[in-house]
């Protein structure tokens, strides 16, 4: 998988191992497609329209069976919205282990930076300070 999407910037390398992790899943794919329409406004307008053509067309007394589909549809959203928020929390903690792992690596970089331009220091004030001797 690139690490571009189409007009969007660079992804983080985690963003792109997980949507590849993902897109390799069935039912985290179906998942994701049912979280982003449930989302959507179109979810909305869809349920505007059924839900008066129910009330004003097919039914005289809607309000027992809309009752009972409405929850039954909390039901399975409220499980999209916990799916969403555990992608979310193993997005940030794959994230989160991805960044510490960079930052120690730089910061092992740096160190050894630090100390080799110390030496160098230490080897140019010796030569300098020995040669400037009489």
């Amino acid at each position: 998988m690139e690490d571009k999407l189409p007009h969007e910037r660079p992804h983080h390398p985690v963003v792109v191992a997980l949507a590849a992790k993902r897109a390799e899943s069935l039912q985290l794919r179906i998942a994701d497609q049912i979280t982003a329409f449930a989302g959507s406004m179109r979810f909305v307008y869809v349920h505007v329209v059924l839900f008066a053509v129910w009330m004003l067309v097919f039914e005289s007394n809607p309000w027992p069976t809309l009752t009972l589909a409405v929850s039954l549809e909390a039901i399975f959203l409220s499980t999209f919205v916990m799916i969403g928020q555990n992608r979310q929390a193993a997005f940030q903690q794959a994230k989160a282990d991805h960044d510490f792992s960079e930052s120690e690596l730089e910061l092992k970089s740096n160190t050894q930076l630090t100390r080799e331009i110390h030496v160098l220091t230490v080897e140019l004030h010796r030569r300098l300070v020995e040669e400037a001797k009489p």
